[in-house]
């Protein structure tokens, strides 16, 4: 399952909560992506949609008869409790199917926690701690899942990773051939 490299991937960012500088973060963390996968992601602008466990993948009254693009926002963890305790952030996409076609991802959402990645722009490496926590999410976004080796940015727990290693470059390269299908 991927996203259909024979269309862009389009995403909006939630600036409520962001704090100071990332929006530089987040460019640089999907033009990682983008880099990564070969799939070519578009910047359709900020946006006052509010992240959601279930969120709608088409919202046309929001952004038109197309699907959603993929969400990018900042919460806490009172309003999120699936950023509690060291969860820094967390990524998914939904996906469909044309009967006869495969399963393609059609949108998606990126949730970072505000408060702990505030702190962690303090630190020394902090603004490359905080765009790779977002290029990880992103990862999951594209379709990646954690794995056991501590000497990727996929590695579960923050092992000092700050870019995808080569294994992450394997699986993004294998996620950004997936088949073309105009029907979605």
């Amino acid at each position: 399952m991927a996203y259909d490299p024979c269309r862009p991937v389009h995403y909006v960012v939630r600036p409520e909560l962001a704090p100071e500088g990332t929006e530089q973060l987040i460019k640089e963390a999907v033009a990682a992506a983008s880099a990564a996968t070969g799939l070519q992601f578009v910047y359709d602008g900020p946006t006052d949609e509010a992240p959601t466990q279930d969120r709608e993948a088409y919202q046309p009254d929001r952004y038109g008869k197309k699907w959603a693009p993929i969400l990018i926002s900042w919460s806490t963890p009172e309003a999120a409790p699936g950023l509690a305790g060291s969860v820094a952030g967390t990524g998914g996409s939904t996906s469909i199917q044309v009967p006869g076609q495969p399963y393609v991802y059609v949108s998606g959402q990126v949730l970072l926690d505000a408060p702990a990645l505030a702190e962690t722009l303090a630190y020394p490496d902090g603004p490359a701690l905080v765009r790779a926590v977002i290029m990880h999410e992103l990862a999951h976004v594209v379709g990646l899942d954690h794995i056991n080796d501590p000497t990727q940015l996929m590695y579960e727990e923050n092992s000092g990773q700050l870019d995808f290693g080569a294994g992450d470059r394997a699986g993004l390269a294998l996620l950004g051939t997936g088949e073309c299908v105009p029907q979605i």
